[in-house]
């Protein structure tokens, strides 16, 4: 099959051998697949992030950086075949969507992140049947290939159990932020707080439902904004990633304020216990996407009540995914850049 992968941190274009299904494996050839920035951190941090997960448990442990894999995490594809002894659930020909997480055969492995696995940067994938979602008729493919990253704010959102009196803040709007505050508006929550450098990000953070989007470098985000009528937020989600953010919000936090961690920063963090004890304050660290969270992204998508169609950048064959990654990190990247290998 024709792919995209990676290999001594460059990104390369070529043959890879077809992958072949085990039993409660399914062969997809994959439609669109979303391009997240934990592809251009393997780039130039790869043997770190492995390092990580061998030394304190991750799913990256399995992965020789000198070796090649294929990646791509946020997918959409057709099921084209399945291993020997599967279920066989969702009839061949449909489309489909998962966790990226492979446990058939014997496996524990997330895809995109495997030699044995490849991800949606390759014409032909090997997903797990038990995770599986069909995707609705008449869902297209790009916004199909949305529903993984905005799953993932959909879980922190809720991980931070919002209420009717709280005033949530989301610190980054970049594609998880942007979900998270997605989140918060499906679940009700009111007003939402948004804040990034970038003038562009704050503005899609007001189309995803956030009522009020500061510059940090010129308003405090945790202060009593004019428009909260003299009160101040109290659920922090950060989405950033950077090492010192922790330390900051707790610096900032109010007294019994609740701190929802989904940046994935890999840099050893320092912070006051002191400071954090003091204000009777509570860290939630989120994880990834579950089946729930997958489910609900692909139905508020479908019916519209979350519209991820300004997400949608520039569309790309294998052959622009190199060019595409060097650009991804800067202010003015679209959320999401797909790549189509049948391109």
């Amino acid at each position: 099959m024709k792919a995209a992968y990676i290999e001594n941190g460059g990104v390369h274009v070529g043959e890879m051998t077809d992958p072949v299904p085990a039993r409660g494996q399914a062969l997809v050839r994959t439609h669109s697949c979303g391009m997240c920035s934990s592809e251009a951190h393997f780039l130039h941090a790869g043997q770190n992030i492995i390092d990580l997960s061998r030394k304190f448990g991750g799913p990256y442990a399995g992965l020789d950086f000198h070796r090649p894999f294929v990646p791509g995490h946020e997918y959409v594809g057709e099921v084209l075949d399945y291993g020997p002894g599967s279920e066989r659930r969702i009839k061949i020909g449909r489309r489909v969507t998962s966790v990226p997480i492979m446990r058939a055969g014997g496996a524990h492995a997330v895809i995109g992140f495997s030699h044995d696995f490849p991800g949606g940067f390759g014409e032909l994938m090997l997903l797990d049947e038990t995770m599986l979602l069909e995707i609705s008729d008449g869902l297209e493919d790009v916004l199909a290939a949305m529903i993984e990253p905005l799953a993932v704010g959909l879980e922190h959102a809720r991980h931070g159990n919002p209420t009717s009196d709280d005033i949530p803040l989301v610190l980054g709007c970049g594609a998880i932020g942007l979900g998270v505050i997605a989140g918060l508006k499906l679940m009700g929550a009111a007003p939402i707080v948004a804040a990034d450098f970038h003038p562009g990000r704050r503005d899609m953070a007001i189309l995803m439902g956030a009522d009020i989007a500061v510059d940090p470098r010129e308003t405090n985000p945790f202060g009593a904004l004019p428009e909260l009528r003299g009160r101040s937020a109290n659920l922090v989600y950060e989405n950033v990633g950077q090492k010192g953010m922790l330390s900051r919000i707790i610096s900032d936090a109010p007294f019994a304020g609740r701190i929802v961690m989904g940046g994935y920063c890999m840099e050893e963090e320092s912070l006051f216990v002191f400071a954090a004890q003091n204000k009777r304050l509570n860290i939630q660290f989120a994880g990834g996407e579950e089946p729930q969270d997958m489910e609900l992204a692909m139905r508020a998508i479908a019916d519209g009540r979350i519209d991820v169609r300004p997400w949608v950048g520039e569309r790309i064959g294998v052959g622009g995914v190199a060019d595409a990654i060097a650009r991804m990190s800067g202010p003015d990247a679209p959320v999401r850049t797909v790549v189509d290998p049948r391109k």
